[in-house]
C-alpha cells in the first residue's frame, strides 16, 4: 500500500468523520452519515495497521473514530454497574499479570534482606554505625515493640495505611524512569535486615517475626506487587515488541493503574491488621493466623480469580471499565 497516496485519496471522508464527531448536535440524516463513515473508516484503519502498522496517519484516524463512537454510542449512564466487574475481572486479571514478577521482587528482597541481617549481626562495626550500644538497646527492648502501640489504633492504621499506599503508588508511577523501583526495593531490604540484626544482637529475633509477621504478610506482598507494576511500565518502554513504545506504555500503564487502584483496598486491610491486630495482647497464633489468612485471600483473588477473568479474555485495562457496556463489538 502506498501510504500517503491512500491517506491522500481518503482524507477529505476521515475530516468529515472528524467533523461530525465533534458537533454538540445532529439532525437524523447528519446522524446517518456518522454511523456510515464511522464503518468505512474502521474498515479503513484496520487496513493501514495491517499493511503499515502504526502510523501518524493512523493515529488520527484512531482518535477520529473514537470520537465517533462516543457520539452514537454514549458512555455508560451508570458507571456503579460496572464496579463489580473491576474486582471481579479487570483487577485480578491485572494482578495475575504480575504474579511471576511479584514473586521475583519478593525473592529479590528477602535475599538481600538476609545478607544485610548476617553481614551486620557478624560485624560489630556496622552494629556500631547503627547507633550506640544504648541506643541499640533501647530499639530492641522498647521502641520496637512501642511502636505499634504509642498511638492510637485507629490514627495509626491510618498512618500506615496512607504511607503504603503513596511508596506503592510512587512505584507504579516512576517505574517508567528505572531505578526508582528497584531504589525502593533495595531500602526496603537494607531497612528489614538491619532492623533483624538489631533484634537478633539483643536476642529479640523472635520478637521481630512475631510483631512483623501479622501484618507484613500481606503488607510486603503488597509493596512486592507495586514493584512488579512499577517494573514492567519500565520493560514496556525498554521492549514494546510489535507496539510502538507509545502504544506499550498505554496499554499497559492503564492496566497496571487498575494495580494502583486495588492496591489501596489491600493495603487498607494490612493496615487495619497492623493498627488493630499486631499489638493485641492475643496468642500469636491467632495474630499470625489472622495475617496468613488475610495473605491467603489475596493470593487467591490474584492467581485463582486472575487466571479464570484472563482466561476468558480480561486484560485490566481500564480503558474497558470507562465504554463499560458500550463498547462496539466487530467495528
Amino acid at each position: 500500500m502506498d501510504l500517503d497516496a491512500y491517506t491522500a485519496a481518503h482524507r477529505a471522508d476521515w475530516d468529515r468523520l472528524t467533523e461530525l464527531g465533534a458537533r454538540r448536535r445532529l439532525s437524523g440524516a447528519q446522524s446517518d452519515e456518522l454511523i456510515e463513515r464511522y464503518q468505512a473508516g474502521a474498515t479503513q484503519l484496520s487496513a493501514i495497521k495491517s499493511t503499515a502498522g502504526s502510523t501518524l496517519e493512523g493515529d488520527r484516524l484512531s482518535v477520529g473514530l473514537s470520537r465517533a463512537r462516543l457520539r452514537f454510542t454514549g458512555v455508560s449512564a451508570n458507571v456503579l454497574a460496572q464496579i463489580p466487574r473491576f474486582f471481579v475481572a479487570q483487577l485480578p486479571a491485572a494482578l495475575y499479570r504480575l504474579r511471576w514478577l511479584t514473586l521475583a521482587v519478593a525473592v529479590v528482597t528477602f535475599v538481600v534482606a538476609g545478607l544485610y541481617a548476617v553481614w551486620a549481626y557478624n560485624d560489630p562495626r556496622v552494629l556500631a554505625n547503627l547507633g550506640t550500644d544504648a541506643q541499640l538497646a533501647q530499639l530492641a527492648n522498647e521502641d520496637f515493640v512501642g511502636y505499634y502501640s504509642e498511638n492510637p489504633a485507629a490514627s495509626f492504621t491510618g498512618l500506615v495505611w496512607t504511607n503504603n499506599a503513596w511508596i506503592a503508588a510512587q512505584c507504579i508511577a516512576f517505574g517508567i524512569v528505572g531505578v526508582y523501583v528497584p531504589f525502593i526495593i533495595l531500602q526496603n531490604a537494607m531497612g528489614l535486615g538491619t532492623t533483624a540484626a538489631v533484634m537478633f544482637a539483643y536476642d529479640k529475633g523472635d520478637v521481630f517475626f512475631l510483631y512483623i509477621a501479622p501484618h507484613g504478610l500481606l503488607e510486603l506482598t503488597a509493596i512486592f506487587v507495586a514493584a512488579a507494576a512499577g517494573l514492567l511500565i519500565f520493560w514496556a518502554w525498554i521492549a514494546p515488541g510489535a507496539r510502538t513504545r507509545g502504544q506499550a506504555l498505554a496499554e499497559d500503564g492503564r492496566a497496571l493503574f487498575t494495580v494502583a487502584i486495588g492496591l489501596v483496598f489491600v493495603l487498607l486491610v494490612s493496615g487495619i491488621i497492623e493498627g488493630f491486630v499486631t499489638s493485641q495482647p492475643w496468642p500469636w497464633a491467632i495474630k499470625i493466623g489472622i495475617g496468613a489468612v488475610a495473605l491467603g485471600a489475596f493470593l487467591t483473588y490474584m492467581i485463582v480469580l486472575g487466571g479464570r477473568a484472563t482466561r476468558a479474555g480480561e486484560t485490566g485495562d481500564l480503558s474497558e471499565f470507562e465504554a463499560g457496556s458500550t463498547r462496539i463489538y466487530g467495528a
